[in-house]
């Protein structure tokens, strides 16, 4: 049987479409399609960013260029004008120094043009604050200033003719305190006091049992210390500042051996190297009180009898 062939155009192959390409977006505008941030304030920013780099780039080439002040100057209040003003002071860091008295240094400028604002100038006033150990000024465009201030901490209350100051590791003055808002600190005594504060802290560094114990010191004859304790009793040290802590060291090691303090006594001497003299209020004449026989101090003195007690009428001179 015969067959025919019908012959016409070949079956069309299915076609793949292909998917068009987005079109590629700048990287502004991907920052404008990120929320919550809207498009207006992202504009804002931007100009503000290529109007503060273009001004700098004006006062960076005027400089290089020697362009005479008075056009840098003119540039910088056109900033100014423009936004680039201080209208905002953000203070950071003050706790005991006065907020307005940080406000007063850094706005007295001869323009508040964020350009002009003396930086240097603005930390230079602040360090002469006594509160004020360190400060940092910065600039946050277009109209605020940055102060961080880092203040020094008070160590010990310095007593002198009268009047009482507080006063850092280095003797530097803080503040005037009254005695009824006297904090809880060493007290120094005596003109001079105040230069002292290093040698003193190193002397109680030398005997920290005996530290916590200290009320009070009082520096004698612009040489030496005379140390009061909680309990009452005062110790005359010698002058130097090796003998000195050597002399608290050996009373701290007898102490311990062999209480003194809250024992009745009023004064103890160590200003002649071989003995520690003790006075007593209620004592009609001099006694020897033994220490613990061979006890060694760290000073290398080997003690037998070395306490001598005194009635306080009979006592050595002050000074």
């Amino acid at each position: 049987m015969a067959s025919t062939i019908r012959r016409g155009p070949p079956p069309r192959r299915p076609v793949m479409k292909r998917k068009s390409k987005a079109p590629k977006r700048s990287i502004i505008d991907r920052i404008l399609a990120l929320p919550p941030v809207s498009e207006e304030t992202l504009r804002r920013v931007a100009t503000w960013t290529i109007f503060g780099a273009t001004l700098a780039g004006l006062v960076a080439i005027a400089a290089w260029f020697g362009i005479p002040g008075a056009v840098g100057t003119a540039i910088a209040e056109g900033a100014g004008r423009a936004g680039f003003r201080v209208d905002e002071i953000e203070v950071t860091g003050a706790e005991h120094i006065d907020p307005l008295t940080v406000y007063a240094a850094a706005l007295d400028q001869k323009s508040r043009a964020m350009p002009l604002v003396d930086l240097e100038g603005v930390r230079e006033k602040l360090l002469s604050y006594g509160w004020v150990q360190d400060a940092h000024v910065s600039r946050r465009l277009p109209d605020k200033l940055l102060i961080n201030i880092v203040e020094r901490k008070p160590v010990a209350v310095w007593q002198s003719r009268g009047t009482l100051t507080l006063i850092d590791a280095s003797g530097v003055h803080l503040a005037p305190v009254s005695a009824e808002a006297m904090p809880d600190l060493p007290l120094m005594i005596g003109p001079g006091a105040d230069a002292q504060e290093p040698a003193y802290q190193a002397l109680l560094n030398a005997a920290p049992a005996l530290k916590p114990q200290v009320r009070a010191a009082t520096w004698v004859g612009n040489r030496r210390w005379d140390i009061t304790f909680a309990s009452g009793e005062t110790l005359a040290l010698p002058e130097g500042a090796d003998a000195a802590p050597a002399a608290l060291v050996e009373f701290a090691e007898l102490d311990g051996s062999s209480p003194l303090l809250g024992k009745g006594w009023v004064r103890f001497d160590m200003r002649d190297p071989t003995k520690l003299v003790a006075r007593k209020p209620d004592l009609v004449e001099n006694h020897a009180i033994a220490a613990p026989a061979g006890t060694t101090t760290s000073a290398g003195n080997t003690h037998g009898t070395v306490i001598e007690a005194q009635h306080q009428a009979t006592g050595g001179t002050e000074g």
